[in-house]
This record gives structure tokens, sequence and C-alpha cells, in this order.
């Protein structure tokens, strides 16, 4: 049980209409107070989300142990590196997270297909927690998708250490139309489980975020990865149709994913 549905339990004689606006956010609204202070459930509720959201921050990447070995093998995932060799370079030098090492370039060019149509890749980024969570889920609706619409598919990767410019490298280095970046956000007080998916069409060396489309708070209370993969799978069509991505294109929430 949740904190936000303990506090619905034990509050009954709340008004209906607060207690309908509590049961549709995470927020920590209309909480009520001891004081000038927060209630004890609450205070412990917010060192529990914090303690969540630091421990998703600091976390490594274990593919087996994380997303099990069954799924690292039916997928055939393998890992590559960024610059970044270590968790606290990694935060304090995110420019190092953009930037693939040198030995993962010559692996990636071995393992993987060049020039396909939809290339998802899973990058830890500040929530190791979040991919866990929710790729599994998510990675084989957007892999039937692609196949319905008779897109290639490229051979699915991870990167430890990931930052968002990492696309750019990916783009040079295996030329796909589309990329699909599934990495884990900033965790907040509310979830350390919502995953992000970074999208962009031939990417390449000198785009910035502007020529990128975002699809966020994919998790449990947010997006559903079933919707999240309509819209992913809609955009990436939208993508190939325009040749482009970023402000140029503007996402069409309705559009059908045909499957």
């Amino acid at each position: 049980m949740t904190a936000d549905m303990r506090d619905l339990k034990l509050r009954d004689d709340w008004p209906e209409t607060v207690r309908r606006i509590r049961a549709r956010t995470p927020a920590r609204i209309l909480v009520g107070r001891a004081g000038a202070a927060y209630r004890t459930d609450t205070q412990l509720d917010l060192r529990q989300a914090h303690a969540a959201a630091r421990d998703a921050v600091r976390a490594e990447l274990e593919m087996e142990k994380q997303f099990g070995a069954a799924f690292v093998k039916q997928w055939g995932l393998f890992e590559v590196c960024t610059q970044a060799q270590s968790k606290n370079e990694y935060l304090l030098q995110p420019n190092l997270g953009r930037i693939f090492h040198e030995t993962s370039r010559p692996e990636l060019m071995i393992r993987c297909a060049r020039r396909t149509d939809f290339q998802v890749v899973i990058g830890d980024g500040l929530s190791v927690t979040a991919i866990y969570a929710q790729v599994p889920k998510l990675l084989p609706l957007l892999w039937d998708g692609a196949k319905v619409r008779g897109w290639t598919l490229g051979q699915v990767f991870v990167i430890r250490h990931c930052r968002v410019g990492i696309v750019n490298e990916i783009g040079e280095l295996l030329s796909p139309r589309v990329v699909v970046l599934l990495i884990g956000e900033r965790p907040g007080l509310a979830t350390a489980e919502s995953l992000s998916a970074y999208m962009a069409y031939h990417p390449r060396k000198g785009q910035t975020d502007a020529d990128r489309n975002l699809i966020s708070n994919i998790h449990a209370r947010g997006l559903s990865t079933s919707e999240a993969a309509r819209r992913i799978l809609g955009l990436a069509a939208q993508m190939i149709s325009a040749k482009s991505s970023g402000i140029q294109l503007r996402a069409q929430p309705s559009i059908s994913s045909n499957w």
C-alpha cells in the first residue's frame, strides 16, 4: 500500500473533492500538518522517496541481475560504455557521457547492423531503477509494432553511464533512420522509476536537443508502457515520412500506430 493510499484510508472525513484530488496525483498536496510541520507519516514518506531517488542515481547497471538472464538472452543484449569511467565521473562531467569509449565503437560496428529503419538503445541515465522497471514491458511492444510496419530493426544494446547526446554518435556510427534512446530520468520525490524516450531522425554530429523529440514520464502513475509504445511508434512514422525530427516536427498524439 502506497503512502497516498494510506492517507486516503485514514482520512475518510475529508470532503470527496479533496480525496479525489489526492487520488489523482502523487504530489504531496493537502497532506495536513502537525503544528507548523508535516505529519509524521508524510515526513517518513518524504525520507523514503528521497532515499529511493538517491539509490536510483547512484546505482550501477547490472544487466543480468536487473533484467534477468532470460531477458538478456532473448534480446541478445550487450553492454558498451561511454568515456565516463565511474559513476562520480559521469555525474560530475556530463560531456563524458555523450561520447563512446574507444573500445565500444568497434564492438558496435561488429555487432550492429547499419542503416536500419528503427534503432532502439537502452541507456542507464540518471535512474537505473527506471530502465529495469519499464524497459522489459516497453521493448517487446516497440519491437512488435515496428515489425508490423515493415521496418528493419537494429540490434538493441545497452550503454553504461549514458547521456542523451550519445544519440549523435549512434547516428554517426550506425546511420539508422530513427534512433530511440530509452533512458532513466532524473528521479524526484514522486517516483524513481520514470523513463524517457529521446528520438531523432538520422542523428549526427552537431545536433542539439532542438533536433530531437521527447516522450517522458513513462511509469506506473504517468504514461503507461502501452501508450508510450503507441506514441513512440507514431512519432517514428512521422519522422520517416517527414525526413525530419525535433522542432521541425510537431508530434501528433492521436496518430495511429497500426498495431
